[in-house]
C-alpha cells in the first residue's frame, strides 16, 4: 500500500524538530510497492529516504522533492545451526522494538544497541553502534531495491563495506541507489555478552546475573542519564563521530594534553582497526569548553557534549550549523583534531 501526502511538514518526522516542508511525503508498506513509488514521484524528482529522522539535520525550509518512508514491518525467525538464529525484519520497524523482542526472547547480540532511536533500515546505512557493539557485527545481509537497475537485490555483509558509522550505502557513488527493505541479523542462543564498555563492565564485574535483558536495562539507564528524551527536547542524538587517528598522531595529541592540563592527564582512547586509536569526541568538546556553547535556539547538551539540542524548540538549521562549526573550530584549535558530523546533513539532494 502506498500513501502520498502533498506539502508535508517534516517537523514531525525529524527528532531535531527543525521546521521544513517537502513537496511530497510517500510512505509504502511492501517492498513490491517501490517501483510504483518511483513512478509516482517521477524520474526527475529529487528524493531522499528517511527512517525515524533521528540522525538527521534538514537544511532547507522547503524541499522541492519527495521524501520516502518505509512501513515494512515484517518479522521472521529462522534457526541456523545449533546456537544461532537469523532474525529477518522489515526496514520500517523500530530498531529498539527488535532489540527488546530479542532480549525478551533470550537472544544475544542486539542488547547493547538498545534504545538507539531509529529504524532497522538505518542500522545498515549508518552502521549504528554503542557500548562496544555495531550493527555490522550482527548483519548477515540486507534486502534492497536497486533504483538504478530497477530490481530487488541482496547485499551481504561483505558487500556492504561497513566502517565506523558508515557503509557502502553512504558512499557518494552509491548514495540513494539502494533502498533497504529488510535486514537479517544473526543472533546467538548461547551467552555472548559484550561488557568491555566501562559502565557495563563495572556493573557486571562479578559476572553474575548477566542476561540480554539485564544488559538492556543497564544500557537504558546509562542512556537516560546522558541523553535528552526526544519527546521533551529536540536533538539528533550524537552529532559528532569519535575521531580515529594514527598511533603517531595520538602520541602528539597526548603530549599536547599534558602540556595544557598537566602531568597525569590522559585523554580517553580506545583501540580501533589497523592499529589506529579512537578518541572521545565528548572529552575533546568538554575540554574545549564546548558545554557552554550555543547559537540562537541551538545549544550543547550539558550532560553529553556530543549532543546538540533544539534548546528553545525554535532552533533553525542555521543555528545548528553555526554551533557545529564553532565546536569543530574550538576542538581543532586546541587539539589539532578535526571532528566530523555523525548526523546526516541534508541540503540539496538529487536522486
Amino acid at each position: 500500500m502506498i500513501h502520498v501526502i502533498d506539502d508535508f511538514d517534516l517537523r514531525v518526522r525529524n527528532t531535531f524538530r527543525i521546521s521544513a516542508k517537502c513537496r511530497q511525503w510517500v510512505e509504502y508498506t511492501e517492498a513490491g510497492d517501490i517501483p510504483a513509488v518511483l513512478d509516482i514521484i517521477g524520474e526527475d524528482t529529487p528524493r531522499f529516504h528517511i527512517g525515524a529522522g533521528s540522525n538527521l539535520l534538514i537544511c532547507t525550509d522547503n524541499y522541492d522533492g519527495a521524501v520516502l518512508h518505509s512501513s515494512i514491518l515484517t518479522h521472521e525467525v529462522t534457526p541456523i545451526g545449533a546456537d544461532m538464529v537469523r532474525v529477518t525484519v522489515g526496514a520500517g520497524l523500530s530498531l529498539d522494538s527488535v532489540c527488546q523482542w530479542a532480549c525478551e526472547s533470550g537472544l544475544w547480540g542486539l542488547e547493547n544497541l538498545s534504545v538507539i532511536p531509529g529504524e532497522v533500515g538505518s542500522s545498515v546505512v549508518q552502521n549504528v553502534g554503542a557500548y562496544g557493539c555495531e550493527a555490522a557485527d550482527l548483519i548477515e545481509y540486507a534486502e534492497v531495491y536497486d533504483t538504478q537497475e530497477r530490481r530487488p537485490a541482496r547485499l551481504y555483509n561483505s558487500d556492504l563495506c561497513f566502517g565506523y558509522r558508515v557503509s557502502l550505502l553512504k558512499q557518494p557513488e552509491y548514495k540513494g541507489r539502494y533502498i533497504v527493505t529488510e535486514v537479517a541479523y544473526n543472533l546467538s542462543t548461547v551467552p555472548a555478552p559484550r561488557l568491555d564498555y566501562g559502565n557495563l563492565s563495572s556493573h557486571f564485574a562479578d559476572g553474575r546475573n548477566v542476561s540480554p535483558m539485564a544488559i538492556r536495562e543497564v544500557v537504558t539507564q546509562v542512556r537516560a542519564a546522558k541523553l535528552p528524551d526526544p519527546a521533551d527536547i529536540g536533538s539528533a542524538g550524537s552529532f559528532f563521530k569519535n575521531p580515529v587517528v594514527s598511533a603517531k598522531e595520538w602520541e602528539k595529541i597526548q603530549r599536547r594534553c599534558v602540556e595544557m592540563f598537566g602531568t597525569g592527564t590522559e585523554m580517553p582512547h580506545y583501540p580501533a582497526a589497523d592499529g589506529k586509536i579512537k578518541l572521545s569526541a565528548a572529552w575533546l568538546i568538554d575540554h574545549a569548553d564546548g558545554k557552554t556553547m550555543s547559537c540562537g535556539g541551538a545549544a550543547v547538551w550539558q550532560k553529553q557534549p556530543l549532543v546538540l539540542i533544539n534548546r528553545t524548540g525554535k532552533a533553525t538549521y542555521e543555528d545548528v550549523l553555526l554551533l557545529k562549526d564553532r565546536i569543530i573550530d574550538a576542538v581543532y584549535g586546541l587539539f589539532g583534531v578535526r571532528l566530523m558530523p555523525e548526523v546526516e546533513i541534508i541540503k540539496n539532494i538529487n536522486h
